[in-house]
């Protein structure tokens, strides 16, 4: 393949290795907390730390990181603490981080709105060699914690009150998912961008779950879809001269219907094993008819 003749693909296929491990790795945990749409709010409080990053000439990734982190902690007290107002709060976070990076990055000596498009929807290009680095140990990290504890967070992620009876430290394990997605968002940002994040940490868990039921598998098949999308929108961004972040998401959505069309008949397929599987005997319509004795009483 004469993609990897240049440095730069070789740099943007690692990444997007990376992005297709982690991101279905933290999102099968917010599907399973009902909250598939938490990436996108972070993916919008990280457009600040890319704009603190050209402001002071420091690393975006690495920024962003650090404000995508701070923003993710501040949403998690105001999920405990917020009470009604709670969703207010959290849409002022959301628009303002958006906001205040595109005022940021304009106000950067470097910056311009044609660098924060790449961040917005992925660049292959401007994949560098340290972006490189912080992606895979930002990885790293998120790989550590999510198959590390994945018995705490799938714990916390079903029912709260048991993980907390038990136990476990919910609040500190819900605090660590957070955060563990929003490192994701920056490592997935330089490849599908931080608009189309919250995709690729959703539908390909969306997608095992239409042939799988239990965690492991739906865990491992999500990952094995993201990586399949990943580098399959990397490689047809190249060839084709398309979107990277726009082409993986489509492919994402595109195995999500396949999977659905597929598992269809499986399942019909299965119930009607089942059904013939079943012993036979009288059915429920058929029960012994219960009677009455001298004073009305029911027996049977």
């Amino acid at each position: 393949m004469d993609l990897l003749n240049y440095d730069f693909m070789q740099r943007a296929l690692l990444a997007a290795v990376l992005v297709g491990i982690t991101a279905p790795a933290v999102g099968i945990y917010l599907v399973q907390r009902r909250q598939a749409l938490m990436g996108d709010g972070i993916g919008h409080v990280a457009m600040t730390g890319v704009g603190l990053g050209f402001l002071l000439s420091w690393s975006p990734v690495w920024m962003a990181t650090l404000v995508s982190v701070l923003g993710a902690i501040v949403m998690e007290l105001i999920r405990w603490y917020g009470r009604m107002r709670g969703d207010l709060a959290l849409a002022m976070l959301f628009y303002g981080g958006m906001a205040g990076g595109v005022m940021l990055i304009n106000l950067a000596p470097n910056g311009s709105n044609a660098n924060l498009t790449s961040y917005l929807f992925g660049s292959l290009s401007t994949v560098s060699e340290s972006d490189v680095t912080a992606i895979v140990l930002l990885a790293a990290f998120v790989v550590l914690v999510t198959l590390g504890l994945r018995r705490q967070l799938f714990a916390v992620s079903q029912d709260e009150e048991f993980a907390r009876v038990t136990g476990l430290p919910v609040r500190a394990l819900n605090l660590l998912t957070a955060i563990t997605a929003a490192v994701t968002v920056t490592v997935a940002m330089r490849v599908v961008g931080l608009l189309l994040v919250s995709a690729l940490m959703v539908v390909p868990v969306a997608a095992a779950q239409q042939l799988t039921r239990s965690f492991a598998a739906t865990f491992a098949i999500a990952v094995a879809i993201g990586i399949t999308v990943t580098i399959g929108g990397t490689v047809t961004s190249y060839y084709q001269d398309v979107p990277p972040g726009a082409t993986i998401v489509l492919l994402t959505i595109g195995a999500f219907i396949a999977l659905t069309a597929l598992a269809t008949p499986l399942a019909r397929r299965r119930a009607r094993a089942l059904a013939a599987a079943q012993p036979s005997g009288d059915p429920a319509e058929c029960a012994i008819p219960a009677s009455r004795d001298s004073d009305g009483k029911v027996s049977v």
